[in-house]
């Protein structure tokens, strides 16, 4: 009798406890279900999030590319004058319109002078001499180097071209002394008429002391002379 009230009271209390723990679990939210498409994509949008920022920023830091300064054309100056070399000889002669340093000026019309002696025009050709460096009578040590120039206009007709020559007249000068011709070889080096020619000479005095005397004379490509007489006077001591 005992034992079946204590079996009905442990029965009774098994259903009461399972009947509370229902009541309890009603109304409750049910656990969510995990959307793993749903986790992927925002995955990646998150990284792509990331990327993009990064770039941005990327791009705002780089420095900015600084241009080049262009290139200035710089003027090439015109100045001096085309110059020709005698064989085995410094430069010899410069073409120019303006008498170089050290020139003695003549008045126009040009006459005579001791170190331009008349002018003598064959056919279109024809000079006239303007002035010289290095006065008459100038005094040179023995085996001196020194230099002469004289500056003559062509005043004919015809242009002074290749072929055409400042002579040296050696049977007109002093026994001893050593000159030497100038040739125009180039078409820069020719010489219109109306402008002038500036022969510049590299001579070696003698080596015995005296006065010497040098002369020359233009002539054409055709071996024809023209133009005025010049010369040098030197003392050497």
């Amino acid at each position: 009798m005992f034992v079946r009230k204590s079996l009905r009271q442990a029965i009774f209390l098994l259903l009461t406890s399972a009947i509370v723990l229902t009541a309890c679990n009603m109304g409750s939210t049910p656990a969510p279900t995990v959307d793993i498409n749903a986790i992927n994509t925002a995955a990646v949008e998150t990284a792509m999030g990331q990327l993009s920022a990064q770039f941005t920023q990327t791009a705002l830091a780089a420095p900015v590319a600084t241009l080049m300064p262009t290139n200035t054309a710089i003027g090439i100056s015109t100045a001096g004058s085309p110059v020709a070399t005698a064989a085995g000889g410094l430069p010899t002669v410069s073409f120019n319109s303006t008498p170089l340093p050290g020139f003695t000026l003549l008045a126009s019309p040009i006459p005579p002078t001791s170190s331009g002696s008349g002018s003598t025009a064959s056919g279109c050709n024809d000079g006239a001499f303007i002035g010289e460096s290095l006065p008459d009578k100038s005094e040179v040590d023995t085996g001196e180097d020194f230099v002469k120039s004289w500056e003559i206009q062509n005043t004919g007709t015809c242009t002074w071209e290749i072929g055409y020559t400042f002579a040296f007249l050696p049977s007109d000068s002093t026994a001893g002394f050593v000159g030497y011709d100038v040739v125009i070889r180039r078409d820069d080096e020719t010489t219109d008429p109306g402008h002038s020619q500036s022969f510049v000479l590299h001579l070696e005095a003698p080596e015995t002391p005296g006065e010497y005397f040098g002369y020359w004379k233009l002539k054409d490509n055709n071996g024809v002379f023209f133009g005025p007489r010049v010369y040098l006077d030197i003392i050497v001591r």
